[in-house]
C-alpha cells in the first residue's frame, strides 16, 4: 500500500496509522487513505494493490506460535478451517506454500479481489462443514470477524496481532487475546512440546 500511496504523493502508513484507518469495507479504507475516487476508482486500486501484494506474499512469515497452535487443535481431535476475504485460489496457494494444507478441513476464500464481507461465504462454509454453530469457534483479527461470527451464530475470539489493535477489538468484544499463543489456554487445548 505504501508504494501506491507514494506514487500519488499521499501520506504513507506505519502500523499505528494502519490500525487507525483500516476497516471493512475496504472501499471505505481506501477513501480514508486519501485516494480521490475521481482519479482512482476502487476496482483499479484493488488490482494495483493485489498486483503488489501478490509479488511479495511469500516474503511474509507466519505469526509466532501459529504452527504449534494449529498442531494443538489438530491433536485435540478438532477440525479447523479457513474463512478469508482473500481470493480463494491465491489463499489455497499460500496455505500450500507454508505447508499447512493438511491442517484444514476446508478453505474458503472470496471469488474476487475486493475483500468484501465474508458473511455469505461463512454461511456456506458452516453448511458444508455440517457442524452445529455452537460447536464452532471463529478466531479472527478484525471487528468484521466478530460481525461475521455473530451473523453465523458462532462463538468468537479476536486476536490483537493483525489488522485491528487490541483497544479497538475490546470496544466491541470481551474475548480478545494478544497472540495466538494464548488461544490454547482459552479453548482448553494444550500446546505440544
Amino acid at each position: 500500500m505504501n508504494a501506491i500511496l507514494r506514487r500519488r504523493g499521499l501520506p504513507e502508513l506505519d502500523r499505528a496509522r494502519y490500525h487507525a484507518v483500516f476497516d471493512f469495507p475496504v472501499r471505505d479504507y481506501y477513501a480514508r487513505l486519501g485516494f480521490d475516487p475521481a482519479k482512482d476508482n476502487f476496482e483499479n486500486l484493488s488490482v494495483e494493490f493485489i498486483k503488489g501484494y501478490e509479488a511479495h506474499r511469500q516474503d511474509c512469515a507466519l505469526h509466532p506460535d501459529a504452527r504449534r497452535v494449529l498442531a494443538a487443535v489438530r491433536d485435540s481431535g478438532r477440525t479447523q478451517s479457513i474463512l478469508s476475504a482473500y481470493r480463494h485460489e491465491t489463499l489455497v496457494e499460500i496455505v500450500e506454500y507454508f505447508g499447512l494444507r493438511e491442517q484444514f478441513a476446508d478453505i474458503a476464500g472470496l471469488d474476487n479481489i475486493h475483500a468484501q464481507s465474508k458473511t455469505s461465504l461463512g454461511r456456506a462454509q458452516v453448511g458444508k462443514l455440517g457442524l452445529p454453530p455452537h460447536e464452532i469457534l471463529l478466531v479472527g483479527d478484525t471487528v468484521h470477524d466478530l460481525e461475521v461470527a455473530r451473523a453465523l451464530g458462532v462463538d468468537c475470539i479476536l486476536v490483537a496481532a493483525g489488522h485491528h489493535p487490541a483497544e479497538k477489538l475490546r470496544r466491541h468484544h470481551d474475548r480478545v487475546i494478544e497472540s495466538l499463543a494464548e488461544l490454547p489456554a482459552l479453548s482448553g487445548l494444550e500446546l505440544p512440546v
